[in-house]
């Protein structure tokens, strides 16, 4: 892979991960709620879906799953069904009046603590709930791989190149959610910030589930 190549592939990957997905919007979210160091977890698990999916995208199961109708579908549906999920327990998310507050004021109380594990685990699975990402891989990568040197090293710097990329739209979504989790004090705001993110990630899951491969 000469330069030229790898400046053509960083430019696609930077546009295609700041394109806001359900990815994005878990971050933003819990950004908004736990904070940026927190959110950490969240981040590392929807990356490691992700190099996971580019991984098996250069083994090959993005071939399979174009010829075998059935498994794509199966997993569209899981994951758009996941999704829809996360998108009813946000939507439904209780907003109680913080006793402490001064008179008058509305203000949110603070939720429960998620462990770090709790929360690698839901950006883990919202990142891997598209299978569609593995046939996109399986169509990128080949076109900057230079077939007639080693592939595997080349591989190596196309997914690196994606990680630095991704990570770094991740911490500006994630730095975005903790500025208007400041706004959230108020339960007005809170609901409608709850609700909001809840139609959309329904939105997303109803999308995959009427995407066609």
């Amino acid at each position: 892979m000469n330069l030229h190549t790898w400046w053509l592939f960083l430019a696609t990957v930077f546009v295609v991960c700041a394109i806001p997905g359900p990815n994005m919007l878990l971050i933003m979210s819990h950004g908004a709620q736990y904070g940026l160091r927190r959110t950490g977890a969240t981040m590392g698990g929807c990356l490691s879906a992700l190099v996971l999916m580019l991984a098996v995208s250069a083994a090959g199961l993005g071939v399979f799953l174009q010829a075998w109708p059935t498994m794509f579908n199966v997993l569209r549906f899981v994951g758009a069904g996941y999704l829809v999920y996360l998108g009813i327990k946000a939507w439904s998310a209780p907003v109680e009046s913080n006793e402490h507050a001064d008179a008058g004021t509305e203000a949110l109380t603070a939720r429960p603590t998620r462990s770090a594990a709790t929360l690698f685990r839901n950006g883990f699975l919202v990142a891997s709930s598209n299978p569609k990402a593995i046939l996109f891989a399986a169509a990128l990568l080949p076109q900057f791989i230079d077939a007639s040197r080693p592939t595997l090293p080349q591989f190596g710097v196309l997914v690196a190149t994606f990680a630095v990329c991704e990570v770094s739209w991740y911490l500006v979504y994630a730095s975005f959610g903790t500025r208007i989790g400041a706004t959230l004090k108020s339960q007005r705001v809170a609901r409608v910030f709850n609700r909001v993110t809840g139609g959309v990630f329904v939105g997303f899951g109803a999308m995959m589930a009427l995407m066609r491969q």
